[in-house]
């Protein structure tokens, strides 16, 4: 909308997109090593923490490295682990306990904690400003920016008060360019501008796709009798098959309040399959209503996760900057954790541009040194001990998968000699509607289990209404004449937050995108089956509140 004549610029050393753990562990470390380096960690979300959506059972690991006197320090992360429990829900009323001895190693929680990610990444905020660091919350980066030799300077912010219909409002406000020697990119999962920074350099070449999971949480306040702090349940099975992979987990945080959700893998295949209202029911068995009854819920929200691993790791540098965290893809998916790793590839990108920078080397093309740390660090090893992990669920589904990761983790330790790949993208595998078995969904009770649009109202989410959409279609023709009589249009479905209807008006059918009901989980960027839909960034601010998630 803006020219380019029209915005202001300002120049930094280093330009970092998203203020999630990647990025502000990045922001920390530059500092810790040089204090008089201009740093700018530009965050879309209202407030640093407002987009970061995590279960969330923390590994200390990374932090324990970035703050080592963390605990003195005051990090919002006091909630021990306790005990684990894991269930394979058999039906909607039985369950079967799973004896620890039988869970893969990296599933157990000995030495973790349960907290909220977001407060974590405030508390970060807060320690990147007291050293120095500029940290601007609100601003959307929209594009990249580049020089004439095609190398990565930095980034523009999105115009603010545009309307609708394109035009500039009374209000209307340039975007801003953040320009850096070099730019390191946080988004957290398919980050706009990360995926086109993959593409425009072919970073992806080598690798299988990713593979992504979308992720359902709730926050309940539960009766303290019910409450059992530090306890860790997770569960598998119903009311998934056993070719759909996925699994539920309830976390008692401190306060009385649990958190619980959902993570359904998006290669799942029956497009009348809704992932809210999977969620939904799975509240209903007993192992899990049991805590809810006589409680309160008080938030909600969703957001994709990376499920591919090492083997869907892409080029990590290009021409002026890198990529960290969940952004290039780092979770560790056996664990079900990426926050530590996320800290951790943000400090060895930190310390890698401090060495270019110190030595006056900001010329090259590439800070391959970056790659070759992350290569030498515990991340690499052990995203490689779990590199067969989703691969073994793809190829023998969930039971037989889990057996198989038993086997893995707990007698080879991670070291069998080969590696699996899963080189079919996510949104590939849709079976027609017409072969698929038809799901029926409980009507929601309103007390255990509720409908989209209440759910929405309880992630804060917000949008300027007068601005053009977020969520744009290459082809405006394919939901109805593709999507709808292929697979009954699943946007209808696999969006948890009721962005996507089909409306009927007269007889005549119209496809409704509803873009202020977005919470950014990125699931129709994932898996609509044309790759139609285009997840574009609001004005900065907008989108859901997650701060306390």
């Amino acid at each position: 909308m803006s020219d380019r004549n029209d915005r202001e610029s300002m120049e930094f050393d280093v330009v970092i997109v998203g203020g999630g753990p990647a990025g502000l562990a990045a922001a920390c470390r530059l500092l810790q090593l040089d204090e008089s380096l201009s740093v700018v960690v530009v965050e879309k979300g209202s407030e640093i923490g407002a987009h970061v959506l995590s279960g969330n059972v923390f590994e200390p690991t990374g932090l324990d490295e970035l703050f080592p006197d963390w605990k003195n320090m005051g990090a919002p992360v006091e909630t021990e682990c306790t005990g684990d429990l894991v269930h394979y829900l058999t039906s909607e009323q039985k369950a079967v306990r799973v004896p620890g001895l039988f869970l893969p190693r990296p599933m157990h929680n000995d030495g973790n904690y349960i907290i909220s990610l977001g407060q974590l990444c405030q508390w970060m905020g807060e320690q990147a400003e007291a050293m120095g660091v500029n940290v601007f919350p609100g601003f959307a980066a929209s594009e990249i920016l580049y020089d004439s030799d095609g190398r990565v300077t930095g980034v523009a912010t999105s115009d603010m008060g545009v309307g609708k219909d394109g035009e500039k409002k009374g209000a209307f406000q340039a975007g801003y360019e953040l320009l850096g020697k070099y730019t390191v990119f946080a988004e957290g999962v398919r980050g706009s501008l990360s995926e086109q920074v993959m593409q425009r350099f072919d970073l992806r070449s080598k690798a299988d796709p990713q593979h992504y999971g979308i992720g359902i949480k709730e926050v309940w306040e539960i009766d303290p009798d019910k409450h059992q702090e530090g306890l860790v349940v997770h569960t598998t099975g119903w009311p998934l098959d056993n070719r759909t992979e996925g699994g539920g987990f309830l976390y008692h945080a401190a306060n009385n309040k649990v958190y619980l959700g959902m993570i359904i893998a998006l290669n799942y295949s029956n497009p009348h399959l809704s992932t809210f209202d999977e969620f939904q029911r799975w509240k209903l068995h007993p192992r899990i209503r049991t805590y809810l009854e006589g409680g309160k819920r008080i938030a909600y929200g969703a957001r994709a996760v990376n499920k591919g691993g090492l083997q869907s790791l892409p080029k990590l540098v290009f021409p002026g900057g890198m990529l960290v965290g969940c952004s290039a893809g780092f979770l560790n998916a056996v664990k079900i954790k990426g926050a530590h790793t996320a800290i951790k590839t943000g400090m060895l990108a930190a310390e890698s541009i401090h060495k270019a920078l110190s030595s006056g080397d900001q010329g090259q093309p590439e800070l391959d040194d970056y790659e070759a740390s992350v290569r030498d660090s515990w991340v690499y090893r052990e995203l490689h001990k779990g590199r067969n992990f989703s691969p073994a669920l793809k190829r023998f589904g969930v039971f037989l998968g889990a057996a198989f990761a038993f086997i893995d983790q707990n007698i080879f330790f991670g070291k069998l000699p080969f590696t699996w790949h899963s080189r079919v993208p996510d949104h590939e595998s849709l079976r027609k509607a017409s072969d698929a078995e038809p799901i029926e969904y409980p009507k929601p009770d309103g007390v255990i289990t509720f409908d989209k649009l209440s759910s929405v109202f309880l992630s804060s989410t917000n949008h300027e209404e007068d601005q053009p959409s977020h969520l744009k279609l290459r082809d405006e023709s394919i939901p109805l004449e593709y999507n709808l009589p292929n697979f009954d249009e699943p946007a209808q479905r696999y969006c948890p937050a009721g962005v996507y209807e089909i409306v009927d008006e007269g007889g005549e059918k119209r496809f409704q995108i509803n873009a202020q009901n977005c919470v950014h989980c990125k699931t129709c960027d994932i898996k609509d089956p044309r790759q139609n839909i285009v997840w574009d960034v609001p004005e900065g601010g907008g989108g859901p509140n997650y701060a306390n998630m």
